[in-house]
């Protein structure tokens, strides 16, 4: 190699750009030397001091625009201008951008005009991708052909000289007009075909890869917290006024939610569930089938308000080694803009193949591009209201797993300890009370109106600031401590807030009738001492959680020792109640031989044995 350190003066019209014009040829004609240029950090005057462009186009300030102007000089047939990132996107690639592939000359302004650089900076050079665009203009107009490519992408250079970039954005020579973001719904299925690559390349990762990968994202949420607390605020103030008091508090980050989600993403790292054997049968005399772990695949998560779910969510990905497109609310655009770009950093630190493996959508459009995409993405998990996921369900034809709504029982049993009663309905209505899991309704056995047990639940509740709508058998029981409180006939509500629905059953059975006509299935509770009334309870309830004298904010997958939860199932088929690590996989069957053949079973070769082994 031949190291050429440059300045702006070396470029000016003059004998000195003559001389270098020799010396580049006389390298390149050596053929075994590859010369290779760099600005001359030591000597180089400011940009605001070089007093103009180059003849009005390009500054002289950076490598892109040393490396423009060299290869105009040199008449070369094409320049590589290398990033950290993959080319030239319509908007910051962590936050959904799309790659440009091709930008020919008819096309230059547009791209001026239409896609804002600000944030599309990089991790290496000084430049940054407007310098890399500029630079690139202008070599196009001097008749070179530019290539903007990601210099951590294997074979980048070779690729690019023989025109085989599978990443990266083409400036063509050629005057060629048209659409420059040619169609939307093709470069969406480019980025989830790419993200189901990135997928497959982190499912053969080894393990420790991957679990370097968890360990370094948890690493990252502490170490930005003060920055990605600083971004959530903004979200936050924005929004104001604007969003219901129960989606600000989902939208709220916080140190402790931080802290909590490092640690989820520590203990998923602490146990691969890839490749793990599931079941092993002799199936005859040197033939044995095994039944294995794998990755479901490409996951669509589309989830409102709450950016704790990314890092959540991705995850237990990358735990599973599964592709994932995420698309959160707007409301959290800045949150989960810079928690992506933690998740991409992470990746990138240890395993870059997988680079594309998560990728954050930005528009509507592409999430109803994206519905269309069956033959590409192999489960969709909405995060939100119930005309979210009924849009969704409605609007698909990939498989959907999630629940609806989130309206959560609570019954007390004649048979209870009242303290702890009345510290477990504390907990379940306010600890969280956006939460899908807080308590909606509270269901009473009669015997506690009639010995005013009751009156002490009450008073709890109102100590605690919660609002309670009392249902019509209990309004008209004539209790002086339900008068004045409001009424309800609609059992069928999800409060989100501090206020619930309390009602008066006769007995267990009447409560799990109640659950049955008014519950979503998702996690209901009984407080009894009476195990027999526990039982019946737990057997007769058909929801996915049922908790005996435990709070209804247990159900959740760090709680249950899954590390993380990519949502709540109250499907019936595949996986249900909090879905951590094993929702996100399926199985894959092994069969290993010895040259067997189906004709050696019917010639009395081999016999099967069908011999469990595991």
């Amino acid at each position: 190699t031949a190291q050429i350190l440059l300045h702006a003066q070396d470029l000016e019209e003059g004998p000195r750009r003559e001389r270098l014009a020799a010396t580049m040829d006389d390298l390149l004609h050596m053929q075994t030397v590859i010369p290779i240029v760099n600005e001359n950090d030591a000597i180089v005057v400011p940009e605001a001091q070089q007093g103009g462009d180059l003849r009005g186009i390009l500054s002289i300030s950076d490598n892109d625009s040393i490396a423009a102007v060299a290869a105009a000089e040199m008449k070369v047939k094409r320049l590589v201008l290398l990033s950290d990132v993959d080319g030239v996107y319509t908007g910051e690639p962590t936050n959904g951008g799309v790659l440009i592939p091709r930008i020919s000359k008819g096309q230059c302004q547009e791209v001026m005009d239409k896609i804002s650089f600000d944030s599309q900076t990089t991790r290496v050079g000084r430049g940054g991708m407007m310098s890399k665009v500029k630079a690139a203009m202008y070599a196009q107009e001097k008749g070179v052909e530019v290539v903007i490519a990601n210099g951590f992408n294997e074979n980048c250079l070779l690729g690019a000289a023989k025109s085989q970039v599978s990443h990266g954005t083409f400036f063509d020579t050629k005057n060629g007009e048209g659409a420059l973001f040619g169609n939307a719904e093709e470069d969406i299925k480019s980025q989830a075909k790419k993200a189901r690559d990135g997928g497959r390349a982190l499912a053969q990762a080894s393990p420790e890869t991957r679990s370097k990968i968890l360990n370094r994202l948890a690493a990252l949420l502490i170490e930005r917290k003060e920055e990605i607390l600083s971004e959530n605020s903004k979200d936050i103030e924005e929004h104001k006024g604007k969003l219901a008091q129960t989606l600000l508090d989902r939208l709220k980050l916080s140190e402790p939610k931080l802290e909590s989600l490092a640690q989820g993403l520590n203990q998923l790292a602490k146990e691969d569930p890839l490749d793990k054997t599931l079941s092993k049968m002799k199936i005859a005399e040197g033939l044995t089938l095994v039944k294995k772990t794998v990755p479901i695949g490409v996951l669509l998560i589309i989830f409102e308000s709450r950016p704790d779910a990314l890092p959540q969510i991705a995850g237990l990905s990358i735990a599973s080694g599964n592709a994932l497109l995420l698309k959160g609310g707007k409301e959290a655009q800045r949150s989960n803009a810079i928690l992506h770009s933690l998740v991409q950093e992470a990746i990138a630190s240890e395993c870059r193949d997988a680079i594309h493996s998560c990728h954050l959508v930005s528009g509507r459009d592409e999430v109803s591009s994206l519905l269309k995409m069956a033959d590409v993405i192999d489960l969709c998990i909405p995060r939100g209201s119930n005309d979210l996921v009924q849009h969704i369900q409605n609007n698909t034809k990939i498989p959907v797993m999630g629940h609806a709504d989130g309206i959560c029982h609570v019954y007390v049993d004649t048979d209870c300890d009242l303290e702890m009663a009345i510290n477990i309905i504390r907990d379940s209505k306010t600890d969280y009370p956006a939460a899908c899991n807080a308590m909606e309704t509270l269901l009473i056995h009669k015997n506690l109106v009639d010995d005013k047990r009751l009156v002490s639940i009450l008073d709890s509740l109102k100590e605690a600031g919660v609002v309670v709508n009392v249902g019509k058998r209990l309004a008209n029981m004539g209790l002086t401590e339900v008068q004045g409180l409001a009424t309800t006939n609609n059992y069928h509500v999800e409060y989100g807030c501090l206020e619930c629905t309390v009602e008066v059953v006769d007995d267990v059975k009447d409560a799990v009738s109640h659950i049955q006509a008014n519950g979503s299935e998702h996690t209901e509770v009984v407080i009894t001492q009476d195990e027999k009334i526990a039982d019946f309870f737990s057997k007769a309830v058909d929801s996915a959680c049922v908790f005996h004298n435990s709070s209804s904010r247990f159900s959740d997958g760090f709680r249950f020792g899954l590390g993380a939860e990519v949502g709540i199932s109250t499907a019936r088929i595949h996986a249900r109640g909090p879905v951590g690590i094993d929702g996100l996989l399926t199985a894959k069957w092994v069969l290993d031989g010895q040259g067997h053949t189906v004709a050696d079973f019917s010639t009395g070769k081999y016999e099967y044995v069908h011999e469990k082994q595991v």
